[in-house]
This record gives structure tokens, sequence and C-alpha cells, in this order.
């Protein structure tokens, strides 16, 4: 009977070092993590269609048969697992999204958005752009830790940006009535959150205010100086959650409007939240997020020690800065993404899809503002004319331009406040 020759090297082992010339050895080959390019599909069980995520309760409804599956979710909160910045840490991190979805990178703006692998049709959330490239999503990519799920719904947007786009009285009258809203895209936008404590010694010049009085002239006489005394102090502050964002394409600016994210609600992300919606991945990177963590969390601290001078006038300040316990989370948050179209001009907004929080860019009618302006100076500027037109005839003038000089500082302060706040309007 012939003898079965046994395969060599064996199933699943491959060649490792050998400490002797000529001799080959094998070794196990490593465990591949299930998670780490676990694929989910979405299919009805009594239809076979796609499903889609449910904003109202984030359960998965079937969009052609309406079959209803109720959510699972467990809702951890600010409990959430948090990670330390060590090498074993990114090495353990799960990567990709856990389904099978696709890329489009689009030729205008050049953002990457994740969408459901059975998409067709496609417009750029970013720029209203429908030129893209299609090609399968990276799974190369940290995967998200934790998300909070959509509670706004899609229909629910539309009413949102009209009272928004009304409640300023610096935008034109026409804009609530004229401006055609495109429809809202849900899509998840990535997140950074870190933790730390820091903890500083500082010390500097304190000013200290002294009255002393003098002899001059042949009489005593009162003056103010500022004395300088050295200070120093401890300052220990915790950082919990400060978020940063983790893409590039939306502007910081409205994105920080949007930030009153309530973490509470975190869930563990499951590709199911996923379903239907489109998704971001991030393109600031940890490292980068991390530095623009620490500076944020430096200048607290700045001004924690410079708090606890005695005194407002300081000089000659110096820090030295800690940071220890320090830990992070990549997270999604939802929100909502439309054009308008107001006089052939597009402009960009956003609904925060756990708050509704609204924020965008909107045009300043100017003709308001000045009139504004001129309305807030008017007064000062007549009282101060009448005052020196009356000062010609009696000493009553002076105390009438007096106040009309009073009226012109308050005017021009909260004048130049409103030109500042259209001007943000306008820029962004």
């Amino acid at each position: 009977m012939a003898t079965q020759i046994a395969p060599f090297p064996p199933p699943n082992f491959i060649p490792t070092d050998s400490a002797v010339p000529g001799i080959e050895v094998y070794m196990p080959a490593p465990e591949k993590e299930e998670d780490q390019r676990e694929v989910v599909e979405f299919k009805c069980p009594q239809c076979g269609a796609a499903t889609a995520y449910s904003a109202a309760d984030g359960g998965l409804t079937c969009t052609h048969c309406g079959y209803y599956e109720p959510p699972q979710k467990a809702v951890i909160g600010k409990g959430a697992q948090e990670f330390e910045f060590t090498v074993a840490t990114m090495e353990r991190a799960v990567h990709g999204w856990g389904e099978a979805r696709r890329e489009l990178q689009c030729q205008d703006c050049s953002a990457y958005t994740s969408v459901p692998a059975d998409t067709l049709t496609y417009t750029c959330p970013f720029c209203n752009s429908n030129k893209v490239i299609q090609r399968q999503a990276s799974q190369d990519m940290l995967r998200p830790r934790f998300l909070i799920p959509f509670k706004i719904e899609p229909n629910t947007c539309q009413n949102l940006t009209r009272e928004w786009l009304g409640s300023s009285w610096m935008t034109p009258g026409s804009l609530k009535r004229l401006a055609r809203v495109a429809n809202f895209v849900g899509i998840y936008l990535p997140f950074w959150t870190f933790d730390s404590v820091t903890e500083a010694d500082w010390k500097a010049e304190v000013g200290h205010t002294e009255t002393e009085r003098y002899y001059s002239n042949g009489e005593w006489r009162t003056r103010t100086k500022t004395v300088w005394k050295w200070e120093s102090g401890h300052v220990r502050l915790t950082h919990d959650d400060l978020l940063v964002e983790g893409t590039s394409r939306v502007s910081a600016l409205l994105l920080g409007r949007l930030k009153n994210y309530d973490l509470r609600q975190l869930a563990p992300y499951e590709p199911k939240y996923l379903a239907g919606l489109q998704a971001q991945s991030y393109d600031i990177p940890l490292e980068a997020a991390w530095e623009t963590a620490r500076h944020e969390m430096r200048e607290r601290t700045r001004h924690a020690c410079r708090d606890q001078a005695s005194t407002s006038k300081i000089r000659n300040f110096s820090m030295n800065l800690d940071f220890a316990d320090e830990s992070w989370r990549y997270i999604l948050l939802p929100v909502y993404l439309a054009n308008y179209l107001y006089h052939d001009q597009t402009y960009q907004v956003m609904v925060n899809g756990q708050t509704g929080v609204v924020s965008g860019q909107r045009p300043v009618d100017w003709l308001k503002v000045w009139l504004a302006v001129i309305a807030l100076l008017a007064p000062g500027l007549t009282l101060g004319v009448a005052g020196l037109i009356i000062l010609m005839f009696g000493d009553m003038g002076l105390f009438v331009a007096v106040i009309g000089f009073i009226l012109l500082v308050i005017g021009l302060i909260i004048a130049f406040n409103l030109i500042r706040k259209a001007q943000a309007m306008d820029d962004v």
C-alpha cells in the first residue's frame, strides 16, 4: 500500500527566520482578527431588498415592502472606551467600515465620501457636483468605535432651515421666501474626542495700583502708580471630551456652531447605522487633530493661570506645562448637508442630526446694516453739534455736548460690533 506524504509546509504555516544556514524553518501563521474585514449586508428578510436606517428610532426599514426591524442598540454615552497614545493601541485598532461600501471622489472639491454599495446616482454633499470617480471603499482607515445616531428626520430639516433663514434682520427680507433649498443629505462626519489632564506652574509680574501723596508747588497732591510684584501659582485642569473635527471639507467655523452634541448618547458603532446613509472617513489624521486639541488645552490652561493672578495687569508671564492621562476616541456624528440657491448664488447649510441646530451661509443686506449704523450714530452727532451751537450762547451747551459725546461713543461701539457680526455672516 502506497504511503501518503503529508504536504509541506503544513497548512497555515509560514516561513520564519532560521538560525542555521540552509535549514528552512516554519511557524504557525498568526490568527487574523475576524472583525478586521467583517462585512455586513443589509437585506430585507421579507423581500430581499436593501434596507435603510430610520432616524426616528434607530431601526431598519425596508424602502420596498415596508418591513421594519426594531433597534437593537445600547447607549454607552460618555463612558465609551477611550484609547491611550501607544503603539499597541494603534496595532489593536480595528480598520474599515465593517461592510461593503463604495467610495466616491468629487472631481470639483476632491472630497471622498462613502456610500452604500448599491448607490447608483450620487451628488457631492459638499459642493453639489455630480462629477465623481467611483471605487471600492478603502478598508485601511481606522474604524469608528462609537457614533451618535440620527434623531432628526430629513423632512424636518426644510422647516428648520426656513425658520433659520428668516431669523436675522440683517438678511434680505425675501430670503426666506425665495431661497430654494435642495434636498438634505444625511451624512456621518468624522470627529476626534480627546481627554487629558494639564498641570502648569506659572509666574509673572503682577501690577497693583497704589495711590501716593507728593508735595509739589507748595501743596500736597495725590497720584496713582503701578507697583509690579512677582507672583506664582499652580493650575491643574481636567479636559473631558474635547471635540476636534476630522474633516477639512466643511467649514470649521460652521462645524463649530454645531458642536452642541450630547455625547451621553454615544452608541457602539455598528455598520447597520450606515445603511442608506453617506459617511466620510477622516482626512485630518489623529496626530494633526491631537495637535489642535493640545493647543486648545494649552490656551485653556494659560487662561486659568492668568485668572489666578491677583490683578489683570500682567507682564513677563511664563508657564511650564505638562500633559498626563492622554486618551482619544474616533467617532461619527450626524449632520444633514444641503445647498440653497438665492439670486443665482449657491450657499451651504447644515443641520445637526441629533439636536436640529442649523448653521450655514446667509447673504447680508448691507443697506439694512448701514442704515442701522447711521441710526446708532445720529443721536450722538446731533446732540454734539447742538451742544456746540448752544455753547456759543451759554454754559448749558457744554452739558448737551458731553451727553452727545457719550451717546456717540456708545453708538460707535454698538455699530462696530454690528459690522463685525455682519462681516462674519458674509465671510463664512
